[in-house]
């Protein structure tokens, strides 16, 4: 079962030398509880009330199997997402922690482990400073197995037999993100890979004498090898083309050869998708086992018992699942799945059964079981959508828009997800909001979100949710389109997508606009800076608003990994692109209402690059909300915070982009 995210974020005190800027809209701060804000009004009562069912919502995901045949998922009844125990089809969820702030990672002791229970990591506040943790099943009792301080613990990973655990920690120095091992029968810990750079672990071999490690660089470049754990000897493996992206890497179930996902040049041909391949290197046999699937190749597991291998595809942003007899890797009929995006796979102890989460749009995500004999699929979760009629919710169609330039003379075309309301609108075309993912690597997914069936089904708002060059999941020529000097074409297709909404009939591309997190906030600037004339107000979440103070400002871990992907802002040629596309240093530009929000803890994207856009559009003349969580990082995982900051934007885009309000005094 690979490590799996218990919740996904939602939706330093840093020294920064910023310019004096011209107050021309008075600044009403105010710092109540948990929260700084600056000029946002009160949310009305209403408006709370008539949000309430929707942030009343709630999704499960599978982290694997207990010994006893039972799933651990995590999902959230009160403030936070926390371990759950469900042990029949649609039993009861029984809660195993109980922790104001969310559970992080989580991963269940083998079957063969000598104690029954899991690990799991946990932050303070958002931090990402994550502690990793043991939570004894018969005791009820949890232990701290990383050192407690300011330091990052990651991917837990245990021997077949459970007697030893690997996972990624930066305690050695703060920067590099070394591989550590535990005996588990002593408590001894000790680093194994500290060759600088961020090193993660992937597999124990059957004896548990060796271990598969990898160096991740950038989305396109990963360097696999194996340790020695007798020895400490670390053997880099050749990487045919020397640049290639790696996923998951498995050792076979006799232990001699290995199972794993990487887009190498086969047979001196370029791959462009990632691919799962086999390679004894006795042989030097390689097998393409995911031939004939023009996709990437998201992740697989094999069965403790080495009888069957399954993996998913990610066909166009739908999930695929494939299931393999090992060892001639014979196809096994499956039953038929619902569409949506697949995650968490996890074979029982028995390797009879397949665990996993399936995310659809008109269906929030939940925990199913495959029998592999019967051919059968049940449900062992069904989380609540909040009372809602789900039979209203609206499920995207796959649209493809023209861009800029072209690809063998035609014009290249971007993938969007379209979700259109299903009622008429009122004036006779909806107005629309753009919804830009993080990443920027990542990948928009046709998953169920509670924020766009408000808009559609209450506001009559279209949502329009593309996947710009430099988006994953379309090979990696597509992936590259946007690193270091051409960061803003992927800008470009925010504005041929404004294009592609004046020409449709029941779209109203006078009232646009657009939100984003993380790199989508950096988005939703550089849109507003270009496009400030056809977009009619943004929000801003955890966005860079400058990749020189971003990156001088990021923590130290993380600062050489984004280089790789935005570029080095010590080469002078590439701070002079910096400098031309800072939304900061062009905040003169952008002329329409803002609204800014933040965590105050974020590790990635620090506080200080919310601070200064706020501050600099705001000089501009403009109405600028600024929201600021004390307790908060990357994103918004407190269901309270969560709920304010959603019920903060809907008045937003009320105010600026329904009532069509634009001048600086409006709402102030």
């Amino acid at each position: 079962m690979r490590l799996h995210a218990v919740v996904p974020a939602l939706a330093l005190a840093l020294a920064c030398t910023l310019p004096v800027l011209a107050q021309t809209t008075p600044v009403d701060r105010k710092h109540v509880d948990n929260r700084v804000t600056e000029n946002l009004p009160d949310i009305p009562d209403a408006l709370v009330e008539r949000l309430s069912r929707y942030q009343n919502t709630r999704s499960a995901s599978v982290a694997g199997w207990t010994r006893d045949g039972c799933l651990l998922v995590s999902t959230r009844f009160a403030e936070t997402n926390q371990v759950h125990r469900v042990c029949q089809p649609l039993g009861m969820r029984e809660q195993l922690t109980f922790y104001p702030e969310p559970v992080g990672e989580l991963r269940p002791a083998p079957a063969q482990a000598a104690r029954d229970g899991f690990w799991f990591t946990r932050d303070a506040g958002g931090d990402e400073f994550s502690q990793l943790y043991w939570f004894d099943a018969q005791t009820r009792g949890t232990t701290l197995l990383s050192d407690g301080k300011r330091s990052r613990n990651s991917g837990a990973l245990p021997s077949r037999d459970g007697a030893l655990l690997a996972w990624s920690s930066t305690a050695r120095n703060g920067v590099d993100t070394d591989v550590w091992v535990r005996d588990n029968r002593g408590g001894q810990a000790r680093a194994v890979v500290t060759e600088g750079g961020s090193w993660h672990p992937l597999d124990f071999s059957p004896d548990g004498k060796r271990l598969l490690v990898a160096r991740y660089v950038s989305a396109s470049e990963t360097h696999p090898g194996e340790v020695d754990l007798d020895s400490g000897k670390l053997t880099l493996f050749p990487v045919d083309g020397g640049k290639a992206a790696f996923g998951g890497f498995a050792y076979a179930p006799d232990g001699k050869g290995v199972y794993f996902v990487s887009d190498e040049p086969v047979d001196g041909k370029p791959s462009e998708f990632l691919s799962l391949r086999y390679h004894d290197p006795a042989s030097g046999r390689l097998d393409i086992v995911s031939a004939g699937i023009p996709w990437d190749v998201e992740d697989f597991e094999i069965s403790d018992d080495g009888r069957h291998l399954a993996y998913t595809s990610n066909e166009d942003g739908i999930g695929k699942l494939h299931v393999l007899a090992l060892p001639g890797r014979t196809p096994v009929a499956l039953p038929e799945l619902p569409v949506g995006v697949i995650g968490g796979l996890g074979f029982s102890p028995d390797g009879n059964r397949i665990a996993l989460t399936l995310h659809a749009a008109t269906s929030p995500g939940d925990a199913y079981v495959i029998d592999l004999a019967g051919r059968s699929l049940e449900r062992w979760t069904r989380s609540e959508v909040g009372g809602l009629d789900a039979a209203k919710f609206v499920a995207p169609t796959l649209v493809r828009y023209p861009s800029f330039d072209q690809v063998d003379g035609k014009p290249r075309t971007i993938p969007a997800f379209y979700y259109r309301p299903a009622k008429a609108a009122a004036g006779g075309r909806h107005p629309v909001v753009i919804n830009i993912h993080g990443g920027p690597e990542g990948q928009a997914l046709p998953i169920f979100n509670p924020g766009f069936q408000f808009l559609l089904n209450e506001l009559g708002v279209a949502v329009l949710v593309p996947n710009v060059r430099g988006s994953s999941g379309y090979g990696k020529s597509y992936l590259a389109l946007d690193n270091a000097a051409l960061r803003e074409d992927s800008v470009k297709d925010i504005g041929a997508l404004l294009d592609w909404i004046a020409r449709q009939p029941e779209l109203d591309s006078s009232r646009v606009g657009v939100t984003g997190g993380s790199y989508g906030g950096y988005m939703v600037l550089g849109s507003l800076l270009h496009y400030s004339d056809r977009i009619r107000a943004g929000v801003d979440v955890v966005g860079i608003s400058d990749f020189t103070t971003f990156l001088t400002n990021t923590e130290d871990y993380r600062r050489d990994l984004r280089r790789a992907e935005y570029g080095d802002e010590r080469d002078p040629a590439m701070q002079a692109v910096f400098d031309r596309i800072s939304p900061l240093k062009n905040a003169a530009k952008i002329n329409v209402p803002l609204f800014v929000a933040q965590g105050r803890n974020d590790p990635r994207v620090p506080y200080t690059e919310a601070e200064q856009i706020a501050a600099a559009v705001r000089g501009n003349g403009q109405p600028v909300w600024f929201l600021m969580f004390d307790d908060e990082g990357h994103g918004f995982r407190k269901k309270r915070n969560s709920n304010y900051f959603n019920a903060a934007s809907v008045l937003f885009w009320q105010r600026y982009l329904l009532d069509g309000e634009r001048d600086a005094g409006s709402g102030q």
